[in-house]
Formats: C-alpha cells, structure tokens, sequence
C-alpha cells in the first residue's frame, strides 16, 4: 500500500496503525479504537438518539472496519473509511428498524379485527401461544448449557470479558472498573471474543 502524500500527521499515524493490524497487532486495533470511538459513538447518536443503541452500533462499526481491514485503501485516510462504515451501518440498523415498526403496527392492526369479531379459532391459537411450553423451555436450557461450555473453551481473559457482559449483564463501565483496564480495551477485547466466539460455533456447526 502506498501512502497518500496529501495525508495529515494524523492520518499518517492511522495508516502505520492499520499496517500494524493487518498483521494481527491487537495493540493497534485498541488504538484506533481508542482514537476513534468516541466521534463514531457521538455521531451515531446524533442519528438514533438513544444511547444503548449508539454504543452498540459504534462496536459493529469498529467490527466491520477490522473484519474487513485489509479492503482499507489509503488512497484516502483511514478515519474517512471508518466513518462511512458506521454511517452506513447505522442507515442499515435504522431501515431495519423502521421496517420492524411497520410490521408491528401491521400486526396489532389485523389483531384489531380479530377481536372486533370476538372469540375465534386465531384468538384461542394466539392465547394458547403464550402459555410456557416444556419443549421450548428445554431447547433454551440446552443452548445455555452448549453457550456455557464454548465460552469456557476461550482463553481467560476473553472468558471473563463475556461473562461480564454477557451473563452478568455488565455495562462496559462497570467491566473496565471491574477489571482496572480502559474502556478502550474492554470494547476491543470483547470485540475479539466475538469473533473467536463465532469461529468456535462455525466449526461445531461444520461437524455436526
């Protein structure tokens, strides 16, 4: 990859960062991470306005980014590639959620008509629905058990950050209090134990 000559200071500390990832630094992914998270996270906010989703959305975005690192061209700087993942990932989530509001209020619509018809054959099914069911309540005790031994297959570390997170339902404050180490990392490494997360699951699926 050649530099862009026109780059800033800043611009070109980016691209010796994202050289660095390329070749599995998991120091300088935490770096671009720590230098850019907070302008994706309040530009995200900005166009959701809500806080849980921004933070949320600004993990996938950096996710994206660093799956597909090595499309980076640096014909033009790292910080404007970024920025248009999180914008257009953020576009996606919004068209998705608007497609998810349509469809309920489509549904609370025909469920309308339902009652106004009083009692019938889809009321009784939909009632009937709700009720716990035995086999569901054994799939899900399953796939806990199944989660519980593929995240104990991860290295401490990894373990212990979605445990936090994800079983304890840690905010990424409280986990980087808990453990005395940046916000920052806390993200980056969780971002990382997702995708050895979803490795391990691949390969189980691939066997079975």
């Amino acid at each position: 990859m050649e530099l862009n000559p026109s780059f800033s200071d800043k611009a070109k500390k980016d691209f010796e960062l994202v050289k660095s990832a390329q070749k599995g630094d998991q120091h300088a992914y935490t770096e671009l991470m720590t230098r850019y998270r907070d302008a994706i996270y309040y530009m995200i906010l900005k166009m959701i306005n809500n806080t849980s989703d921004a933070e949320d959305l600004t993990i996938e975005a950096f996710g994206k980014a660093f799956k597909n690192i090595e499309q980076y061209s640096p014909s033009f700087a790292f910080s404007t590639w970024l920025f248009k993942i999180a914008s257009n990932n953020c576009i996606d989530f919004l068209r998705k959620k608007k497609a998810r509001q349509i469809s309920i209020v489509s549904n609370q619509s025909d469920n309308s008509n339902v009652m106004s018809d009083g009692i019938n054959e889809e009321t009784s099914i939909s009632i009937r629905s709700d009720l716990p069911d035995p086999e569901e309540a054994l799939i899900k005790s399953q796939k806990k058990i199944l989660l519980r031994e593929i995240v104990d297959t991860l290295k401490p570390r990894y373990r212990r950050l979605v445990e936090l997170r994800y079983f304890k339902e840690f905010s990424y404050e409280e986990i980087a209090t808990e453990l005395d180490i940046p916000i920052g990392t806390v993200k980056a490494q969780l971002f990382r134990a997702r995708e050895l997360l979803s490795g391990i699951v691949k390969k189980r699926h691939e066997t079975l």
